[in-house]
């Protein structure tokens, strides 16, 4: 008699990961574990919609693609390989930081610490600035008012009409 083994789909670990628009990444990651021989897979008849929304260049509208399930057997060590595979997919930008909104924070994406420490060490260099700009105002004597030159006027002397031909 067969062991009974646990196995699922492609198209569930994909409604798993974290970041839906890395799916299509993930698939490829998957499809070339398989290949490999990372672990066991067998393609299925049926396809599934990946739930990223693709977009081509210079146009607004968005469309989906469909792939080919396969179903595979959940083991441990396909279980470890899912995890640190979404964890690499779930920070999807690789260009310029995340912005540290309120959701980013609470979802661990931007660290709060860090973001404090920044935030402390800015406004210690700003109230810094502030106290030595200030000190350096008292030692100064005020200029007097006969000690500066007359200024020259800046604007044009007004033009003259010349005389009109009667």
């Amino acid at each position: 008699m067969l062991p009974i083994m646990a196995y699922t789909t492609l198209s569930e670990q994909v409604r798993k990961l974290a970041n839906a628009q890395r799916s299509d990444a993930f698939v490829k990651e998957f499809r070339a574990a398989v290949r490999d021989g990372t672990f066991d897979a067998a393609d299925l008849p049926q396809r599934f919609t990946l739930p990223k929304a693709f977009t081509r260049r210079g146009h607004t509208d968005t469309y989906s693609r469909d792939v080919r399930d396969m179903v595979l057997e959940a083991t441990p060590e396909f279980e470890q390989w899912f995890a640190d595979m979404n964890t690499q997919l779930t920070p999807a930008r690789r260009g310029g930081t995340i912005k540290p909104t309120y959701e980013n924070i609470e979802a661990g994406l931007v660290d709060f610490k860090a973001l404090a420490a920044s935030t402390r060490e800015k406004l210690q260099a700003s109230y810094s600035k502030g106290q030595t700009m200030g000190n350096s105002r008292k030692g100064a004597t005020p200029a007097k008012r006969g000690d500066t030159p007359a200024r020259k006027a800046t604007t044009p002397a007004k033009k003259t009409a010349s005389r009109k031909k009667a």
